[in-house]
């Protein structure tokens, strides 16, 4: 029988800051977002203080210094690689599965009952902690909605030492009673407002609600979702990940810019970073937009947009770093004060697909795929912007501020972890 594991990392950004620093285990712990701006992710003990997911940073400090609260820069080098490592772990336990997000992902078990998959489940959470140092939680069911209800449980209640197996029953029945209908896996505001409205405030009262009235109110997705509830499978998983059909990148700035030249910088680096993601799903784009803006706090408030369509679809970053710094010459008006720049990649084809030009040189086009293969190759061995163009600048003061950041130990080698004997 087939049974659905969704296996999610324990407060993921926290964990991987405790893998390197022992001294943070049993201790409040909170990662911050951009420009060290808000908090993004939690200790048990920093949750425990009534710190809220998403509280301004400033406005904590007190509460900080008083609880001795450890903050820290979000690490994204680190927690990028260290979700590679648990998603390589899993990999090895299922014969299907479906990488979520960075911190979730869905396998396929073949087990012959509940029982034996959570079996399964504790080797499985008893390897990735023990092969990454990474804690997660293990929910078990017929469905990937009910997969998702039975680990919400399993991370709630210790009792369950983070794996909980559930089939069609009465302890089903009474999990799916105390949920509230927000907290369902693809419910959000709007249909949460609608079933209040109708007396419907539980999973519970979601699943055993008439398909005409859901389909008819919540159209056929909504209907999906309270077949998942009820056990039946009806979100396969899927095995790779659908290509992105646009790629954006965009950072606020450590401090206002007012000199093109940085500005410049910042979106050929962003610019970079997208045509980066754009070649590792194997895309080319048609279309470059890039965004500035300044405070919206401020007056004269001024935030800009252009895009141009490409003669030649191309995932070659100078090329798209060129047409996006043209874009910008046309957007830039002197005398303001920038807060943030981006950029989005558009009109996505597969690689093999994209139109070609009569005029373009075959041998150029291979020698520039060549040198992106060889370039990405590099930055991904080495680490992030060990190669990079100089249009995007080798100091970049207006880069994100991340003043606590932790050292990128596993994908630079200047921060290497050491260890040293005594």
């Amino acid at each position: 029988m087939k049974h659905i594991a969704l296996v999610d990392c324990n407060n993921f950004y926290v964990s991987c800051e405790r893998v390197f620093d022992a001294r943070l285990r049993g201790r409040p712990v909170v990662v911050l977002s951009n420009n060290d701006g808000c908090v993004v992710a939690r200790s048990e003990e920093a949750k425990a203080l009534g710190i809220e997911m998403g509280a301004p940073a400033f406005q904590c400090e007190a509460l900080f210094r008083r609880h001795g609260v450890e903050t820290y820069s979000s690490n994204y080098e680190l927690y990028g690689d260290m979700s590679r490592r648990v998603m390589d772990t899993l990999s090895r336990f299922a014969s299907e599965m479906e990488v979520y997000s960075i911190d979730e992902s869905f396998l396929a078990l073949d087990s012959a009952d509940s029982e034996s998959a959570a079996r399964h489940a504790r080797e499985i959470r008893r390897v990735v902690r023990k092969w990454t140092g990474i804690p997660v939680s293990i929910g078990i069911a017929p469905t990937k909605t009910l997969a998702k209800v039975a680990n919400g449980a399993a991370k709630r209640d210790r009792a369950l030492r983070g794996v909980l197996a559930v089939r069609p029953g009465e302890p089903l029945d009474r999990l799916l009673g105390d949920l509230d209908v927000e907290k369902v896996w693809g419910i959000g505001a709007a249909r949460t407002r609608l079933l209040r409205a109708h007396g419907l405030t539980t999973a519970r009262h979601l699943r055993n609600a008439p398909d005409r009235w859901v389909r008819k109110h919540l159209t056929v997705t909504g209907l999906r979702t309270a077949y998942e509830l009820r056990g039946i499978p009806c979100l396969p998983l899927g095995t790779a990940p659908a290509p992105k059909k646009n790629i954006a990148s965009s950072r606020s700035f450590s401090r206002p810019v007012t000199a093109p030249g940085e500005l410049k910088e910042a979106v050929a680096c962003y610019v970079s970073r997208a045509a980066e993601k754009l070649r590792s799903q194997g895309s080319v784009c048609g279309v470059v937009e890039v965004s500035i803006q300044t405070s919206p706090f401020k007056s004269p408030y001024y935030a800009p947009s252009g895009k141009t369509t490409l003669p030649v679809a191309t995932s070659f970053t100078p090329a798209l770093v060129g047409h996006a710094c043209g874009i910008l010459e046309r957007l830039y008006r002197p005398g303001h004060a920038y807060i943030k720049a981006g950029c989005v990649l558009s009109r996505l084809v597969a690689c093999g697909n994209a139109q070609l030009s009569l005029f373009e040189d075959e041998t150029d086009r291979r020698k520039h795929e060549a040198l992106m293969e060889t370039v990405d190759d590099l930055n991904r061995r080495l680490g992030s912007d060990t190669v990079f163009l100089s249009s995007a600048g080798t100091t970049r003061p207006w880069q994100t501020r991340r003043e606590k950041k932790s050292p990128s130990y596993t994908t630079d080698w200047g921060e290497l972890f050491t260890v040293a004997a005594r």
